[in-house]
Formats: C-alpha cells, structure tokens, sequence
C-alpha cells in the first residue's frame, strides 16, 4: 500500500534551484528541511543565536501547520551551530519552544552555513500520532 507524498514549499527560490521542500509528509511523518532565520533572502537577528533560533522555530511551526500537524508532534531537533559556544542562547531558545515537548535533540558544530551571517541551522522531524 503506497502512501501519499505532500510536498510543502515556503516558495524559498533555493527550493526549486537545489530540488527541494521546505517539508515533507508521508502518511504520519513530517520531516521538515534544514531552516536558516531568512525571510525574503535577509537574515533575521545577525549576530544573536537567540533571535535566529526563535525566527527558525516559527518558521518550523508554520510549515509543520502546512503539513497538518504542530510543534507537539516534534519528536526529534537536529541543530547545526557556528559557535557551539554559544550553546545556552539556542538551549534558551530550544527549551521555551520544547520545554514540555522534550523530543530527541542533537546539537553539532559546523564550520560553517551558506550566508556567514547564518549562525543555526535547525532539522525537525515530526510524527501525527494516532494516524
């Protein structure tokens, strides 16, 4: 039996340069792409992990709603950070949003995003329960 497959798009033009969706559903699973705090092409909070963690789960949230579920079905976080010293702005951040949720989180250390002023980039992945 074949599940169905909906694409969401945050219409982003990187998604159609570089082949893919903001998320993805198949049947109860929802994974939802590496999120960057850009909107329309700038970066939202340069300089403050905070900020940018705070536009990147709003942004997240907004998708998972695209997809027909929420911030309660997040069952894991995957966070790419520039600085990983800076590691308590984004657990702040992480806890506000998550706190009651608690999922499966993995904080790496990258060297690096595609817009210096980039400093997170966060993966979700999200199961509808009871379907």
């Amino acid at each position: 039996m074949s599940q169905q497959r909906i694409n969401i798009s945050s219409g982003a033009p990187w998604e159609a340069q570089v082949g893919y969706c903001r998320a993805v559903r198949v049947g109860n699973i929802i994974e939802v792409a590496g999120t960057t705090a850009t909107v329309d092409g700038v970066v939202v909070a340069p300089g403050d992990v905070y900020g940018q963690c705070v536009a990147i789960f709003q942004k997240v949230e907004t998708a998972l709603q695209q997809a027909g579920a929420g911030m309660k079905d997040v069952v894991r976080t995957r966070t790419f950070i520039t600085d990983i010293s800076k590691w308590q702005d984004y657990a702040r951040a992480h806890a506000e949003w998550f706190g009651h949720i608690r999922p499966a989180a993995s904080l790496i250390e990258i060297k690096g995003l595609i817009d210096p002023a980039m400093l997170v980039e966060i993966e979700v992945t999200a199961i509808v329960a009871g379907e």
